[in-house]
């Protein structure tokens, strides 16, 4: 008997496999145009886009297994992770897709919002906040754009052996900073960097890779309260700002 498997859900969007189909419900549709068009440009393996009726988008499995989840140890090779460092070079070779990601101005401005709510919360100590807040801004510096994934976690890039066989999840794709996609397929990975870096293939600012990590987590943590899911489980946003934290 085929089952039905809930992937992911919350109000905003649902995931859901059956069989070897995924078939994916979003509230907003422009982000499911943004997702087909992104992976329609992206050089490199994708999901197969099976067919498309507002709201659902149905996408075949890839083969393989996630590179990694938050929380866990990856059980995936270092040359695994040197080839999504090269995955990752490619895309950012490509041309730039024709909308842009966030300004320099919308990431400080939110960064402000969430370090104010997370104070308020009291969820995260606020010596911590400000210690990632100071980290964080190593971030908002110009950059080079480049055709980036946007939401390139570990458990969005999938490998057989040694080899990417497909990069998941392209709604937030968009011309960005190449070393946020860096940071974010290794957040919660620390160990994993020189992999991707060596796979990616030039030497890259680590202490901006840094400052990513802590600025998508000050970001993170009231979008997974909200939405049902805990920031502080271990290996999540709240144990990476305490990393952080203690790093220093």
């Amino acid at each position: 008997m085929t089952t039905v498997e809930v992937v992911v859900a919350h109000d905003e969007r649902a995931t859901v496999r059956v069989g070897g189909v995924f078939l994916k419900v979003d509230a907003d549709q422009s982000n499911t145009d943004v997702e087909v068009e992104a992976m329609r440009r992206a050089p490199v393996p994708t999901a197969t886009i099976l067919w498309r009726k507002s709201p659902v988008l149905a996408l075949a499995a890839v083969r393989g297994t996630a590179l990694a989840h938050l929380g866990e140890p990856s059980t995936a090779s270092p040359a695994a992770w040197a080839a999504a460092g090269q995955a990752i070079r490619k895309l950012h070779d490509a041309p730039l897709p024709p909308w842009r990601g966030r300004s320099l101005d919308e990431l400080s401005s939110e960064l402000d919002r969430e370090c104010a709510w997370l104070n308020r919360s009291g969820i995260v100590p606020t010596a911590v906040v400000e210690y990632n807040r100071r980290i964080a801004e190593g971030a908002l510096r110009q950059w080079t754009p480049v055709f980036t994934h946007g939401d390139l976690q570990a458990s969005h890039v999938f490998v057989s052996g040694d080899e990417v066989t497909g990069i998941l999840d392209w709604s937030e794709a968009a011309s960005g900073d190449p070393l946020y996609d860096l940071a974010t397929v290794t957040l919660g990975h620390p160990e994993q960097l020189d992999d991707v870096i060596a796979g990616y293939g030039t030497d890259v600012d680590r202490e901006v890779i840094h400052a990513w990590w802590s600025l998508r987590s000050l970001r993170g943590v009231r979008w997974l309260v909200e939405h049902g899911f805990d920031p502080t489980a271990p290996g999540c946003e709240v144990d990476v700002l305490m990393r952080q934290a203690n790093r220093g």
